[in-house]
């Protein structure tokens, strides 16, 4: 839901700062490697109970998480660069509702329930982001990715900041997964709901602002016109 509003924000620092790092030689690639081990760090932080190391280490996976679409950008995007981006966000957001089982048994329920309910706005994003693959549909909402990036209530930004939340007040992690799980619920319904009026009928597809769509039926076609919307 935020995301979208996040980019208008971010993009334009991280671009500049994504210039820097690519004149150095860094790759996307590394850069997403060193962002993912230093979410496996806030995970050990938060397993261990060091709620500010956890906070630290966290926000600079998601500032990596940043960085390395913009070096992407500055030095070609790659199938597997956004493969292993979507990737190891998903286990690190797994990863640190699994840490608070670790830290305290009691919270295995909750942190069973949000996992479980992580399933669905995953699911349904990589099952749209396919089939708009299939159809030749693109969209610059989100910034350039690598697959289209559907929206929703619970995106990248509402998930890191309940997170962040979790490790600064880990006393109320009950109550976050349980409202955050029936946001992903709510989120996963509304993307079926949206992929059904999107895809429900063949040809349906009209698209909305920023997506690029084929101007003919994907199928048996290798030369299509395209249109931005």
């Amino acid at each position: 839901m935020l995301d979208s509003y996040a980019r208008t924000l971010i993009d334009a620092p991280l671009n500049a700062v994504g210039r820097r790092v690519a004149a150095c030689g860094l790759g996307a690639n590394t850069i997403t490697f060193m962002g993912f081990l230093l979410g496996l760090g806030a995970m050990t932080f938060v397993a261990f109970g060091y709620s500010l190391m956890a906070i630290l280490f966290f926000s600079l996976n998601r500032l990596m998480d940043g960085i390395d679409g913009a070096v992407a950008r500055q030095t070609g995007q790659t199938d597997f660069g956004g493969f292993l981006d979507i990737v190891c966000d998903f286990i690190i957001y797994s990863g640190i509702v699994f840490a608070f089982c670790v830290i305290n048994s009691e919270n295995a329920f909750a942190a069973a329930f949000l996992i479980f309910s992580f399933v669905g706005p995953i699911a349904s994003f990589l099952a749209y982001a396919i089939i708009s693959a299939k159809n030749d549909i693109t969209t610059i909402k989100r910034g350039q990715k690598s697959f289209y990036y559907l929206g929703g209530i619970c995106e990248g930004t509402e998930t890191a900041v309940v997170l962040l939340l979790m490790c600064l007040f880990p006393e109320y992690f009950t109550m976050f997964c349980l409202i955050y799980g029936v946001l992903c619920w709510v989120t996963t319904f509304g993307r079926a709901y949206r992929a059904f009026i999107d895809f429900g009928d063949p040809g349906s597809y009209q698209g909305s602002w920023g997506d690029t769509i084929c101007t003919e039926p994907a199928k048996g076609i290798k030369s299509r016109g395209q249109r931005r919307l």
